[in-house]
């Protein structure tokens, strides 16, 4: 048997809960260069996460136990997820045809519940980066859809997201390379959304104006707030890999090499990340709207391409 299909899946997923919180070290680093300034260490986001997870949790009389189930069933729901998404080449530690809906509904139920420990502590503050989240939601969970789709077709595999990344290699997608760029610029579209990073969100902002994600997340601390940053990490991480799995498809059968070069560019895409946010300032809500919309129109695109280019 061939000992990357054997281990290339658990080790992948190993990677991805070892080196999730690294990837937001490297964007800090990135934005610290670009400001003129040191920066946090690189490994800034492990030492956070440690610390919190010594600390206690404080919960105000007013919530049940929604507000204590929000950030273990968050943390929970990416890391299920996690478990179907491959690494590039790389299969994924399970496989099943139709993954993908799975992969999709296990990141909406994250966020379901993340909205429901924020509606749970009866603040009209949480309440509205709640209504934020929700709305851009019902634009960012179909163009994932969407865009998952379009891979699907143009690679031909069944209805599963290992398959179908193992299917794309360099020959394929000069082929159908507008397919696959129609995709990537609607991920990375998504990758900023779902992440909370500028120009959607940013998650240094204590704004009240401007806050979403981070509004929600509040009156969350200690460990509860450790699963949440953690959670972010391996969601931050999922796009990243899934990005870099369809720009640089490094197919070459070694286990070490194909896990090694996808790896390094889901770091570039942290580089990528870092880059934008330091050249680019926030978006005005009403904007935001427009990018997802034009990331939905772009993955719908990308799928009727692909569809025609089956037939």
């Amino acid at each position: 048997m061939n000992p990357s299909v054997t281990f290339g899946g658990p080790l992948a997923t190993a990677l991805g809960l070892v080196g999730a919180p690294l990837l937001l070290g490297v964007i800090n680093k990135t934005k610290a260069f670009f400001a003129g300034r040191r920066g946090p260490p690189l490994l800034q986001a492990y030492f956070d996460l440690v610390k919190l997870l010594g600390k206690g949790a404080v919960y105000s009389r007013t919530t049940t136990w929604v507000f204590c189930a929000g950030p273990i069933v968050g943390l929970a729901a990416t890391l299920v997820a996690l478990l179907f998404v491959p690494l590039g080449g790389v299969a994924a530690t399970f496989a099943f045809q139709g993954d993908l809906f799975l992969v999709v509904y296990l990141l909406g139920l994250g966020r379901f519940l993340t909205v429901l420990a924020a509606l749970d502590t009866g603040s009209s503050f949480e309440g509205m980066g709640a209504n934020r989240e929700v709305k851009f939601a019902t634009l960012a969970e179909p163009t994932l859809l969407l865009a998952l789709l379009a891979l699907i077709r143009v690679a031909g595999s069944p209805w599963s997201l290992s398959p179908t990344l193992g299917n794309i290699s360099t020959a394929s997608s000069l082929g159908t390379a507008p397919v696959i760029g129609l995709v990537a610029v609607a991920l990375v579209v998504l990758l900023l959304s779902e992440n909370s990073r500028i120009p959607v969100d940013d998650p240094n902002t204590h704004l009240e104006l401007t806050m979403i994600h981070e509004v929600m997340v509040l009156d969350h601390g200690g460990p509860d707030l450790a699963f949440i940053l953690y959670g972010a990490a391996l969601k931050l991480w999922l796009f990243a890999t899934l990005l870099a799995g369809i720009v640089v498809p490094v197919r070459t059968g070694n286990l070490a090499v194909d896990l090694g070069a996808t790896t390094l560019v889901a770091l570039a895409v942290g580089v990528v990340v870092g880059i934008v946010e330091s050249s680019m300032a926030r978006l005005r809500l009403i904007h935001v709207t427009h990018l997802l919309v034009g990331a939905l129109v772009l993955a719908a695109v990308a799928l009727l391409l692909a569809v025609g280019w089956s037939r």
